[in-house]
């Protein structure tokens, strides 16, 4: 039988998020020195970690919660036009909810399908599919991502399509695609299946 307890007062504010008291991801931080341009490709512009597991994963490594049975929880803003390019959570779930604003979701690569969502909308992409999503209204949008499916302490492994660092490299130089490649792995185009 399972023994139920009663957490300490420290216990409980170590599993508190304030919003008032949300950081930007500290991987922002460390690729300061990457044009906004060119994080804007890869990133919503704001992310602020509530939940993180305590490993390396794409978001860095601050948020007020940690250890949460494998799940990573945040909330997006997103200026209008704005929002990361095709990527693929491997091995888990992302789960989206629009808060504010409307925004359209891409999946596949190439793109075969697009849905746009509004206010208390929610769209749940499974393991390795291509998707990406842009602020398409003409205020902020808000988004909370929920990431589940990987068992506690494993990383969050994210790829993105090869024409994504070729892009990268292109515009923005190898300087910035190696820094991107130490946090993604960049992998070739798939097939698309149904429509």
């Amino acid at each position: 039988m399972t023994s139920i307890r009663t957490l300490s007062t420290e216990e409980v504010q170590a599993r508190v998020a304030r919003y008032s008291s949300l950081q930007p991801m500290s991987i922002a931080k460390d690729l300061e020195w990457v044009p906004q341009e060119a994080m804007d490709v890869v990133y919503a512009r704001t992310i602020l970690p509530m939940i993180l597991e305590d490993q390396k994963n794409p978001f860095g490594k601050t948020a007020p919660v940690f250890g949460a049975g494998g799940l990573t929880m945040y909330i997006s803003v997103i200026p209008p036009g704005q929002g990361p390019c095709l990527h693929s959570h491997n091995n888990t779930y992302e789960t989206f909810m629009v808060l504010e604003g409307e925004i359209e979701y891409e999946i596949g690569d190439p793109v075969a399908h697009r849905v746009r969502l509004g206010k208390y909308d929610a769209f749940s992409c499974p393991p390795a599919v291509y998707r990406g999503f842009r602020n398409v209204g003409e205020g902020v949008a808000v988004q909370l991502t929920v990431i589940t499916g990987e068992s506690e302490g494993a990383r969050d492994d994210v790829s993105m399509p090869a024409s994504i660092a070729a892009s990268i490299e292109r515009d923005f130089g190898p300087k910035v695609t190696a820094a991107f490649r130490d946090v993604f792995t960049f992998a070739p185009a798939q097939e698309a299946v149904g429509s």
